[in-house]
């Protein structure tokens, strides 16, 4: 089983708000590198920027199509984290594909199961279950037993929760996404209250709960506010879009500023 519990704080890491970590998605820093040969913008580069700012963890999810982030790139940045004791690094990936490689090879700290067909756009769904269940909780307790913490991207459905922690989670990560696009409309009491009752139910059975996709500097305190127990937030897409016209230590103390407000 994994050393870590989801009633384990998360690491203190410089400046860090002891009440949720900000785990900072490179993904996109890889897709602008990609597009030429020059290997530019550095991903080590921004990780170190962003660890130094203060961000708790980095976060990648290398595809198989490698569109993103390469192997190479999973490697490099597991040889830097051994320089930033207390920060975490979480490999993101569906398990059925190329995840597992990664996390016998770089041994992360966490791990996040994502159902993602080989060709998606990008993440838009949680696990099934019963559906999933069977062919999860072997490889839940496979990364457990390589020193990882396991969490399942999940849809804020309140009744899965208990079906999550069945097969061994340690945590779940809450699909973001619906909350965000309700954001500023009639819809958006509605989103919270679901992710409100999703977090709960998360907690009630014994799981931690993170948060990702299409958080940003307007939805995410709010968002602190009402969801309880929120132990990290991953947030790529939004960061580095204020990155490129803010920098990436005056955005990743604007994200932690966020996340501050919210307690």
């Amino acid at each position: 089983m994994s050393s870590h519990s989801p009633s384990e704080p998360f690491p203190a890491a410089g400046t860090a708000h002891a009440h949720c970590a900000l785990s900072v998605n490179l993904n996109k820093v890889a897709t602008l590198r990609n597009t030429r040969h020059l290997g530019i913008p550095s991903l080590t580069r921004a990780a170190t920027l962003c660890l130094q700012a203060g961000a708790q963890g980095i976060t990648v999810h290398p595809r198989p199509d490698e569109r993103h982030i390469r192997a190479g790139d999973v490697h490099e940045l597991a040889e830097l984290l051994k320089a930033w004791p207390g920060r975490e690094y979480n490999i993101e990936g569906n398990p059925f594909h190329n995840l597992m490689g990664f996390v016998r090879a770089v041994r992360p700290q966490q791990v996040t199961f994502v159902p993602d067909a080989e060709g998606q756009f990008t993440s838009d769904h949680g696990w099934r279950f019963p559906q999933d269940a069977e062919r999860l909780a072997p490889l839940v307790a496979q990364a457990q037993a390589l020193g990882a913490r396991v969490s399942l991207f999940m849809d804020a459905d309140p009744a899965a929760m208990a079906a999550a922690r069945a097969v061994g989670a340690d945590r779940v990560e809450l699909y973001t996404e619906p909350y965000a696009a309700a954001w500023g409309t009639p819809d958006q009491a509605a989103q919270l209250e679901r992710y409100r009752a999703a977090a709960q139910a998360a907690l009630d059975c014994g799981l931690g709960v993170n948060a990702g996709h299409d958080l940003n500097r307007d939805n995410l305190t709010e968002f602190l506010r009402v969801v309880p127990g929120v132990r990290e937030v991953s947030i790529g897409h939004a960061l580095m879009a204020d990155a490129l016209e803010m920098g990436y230590r005056t955005t990743v103390e604007a994200y932690l500023a966020s996340i501050a407000c919210a307690y």
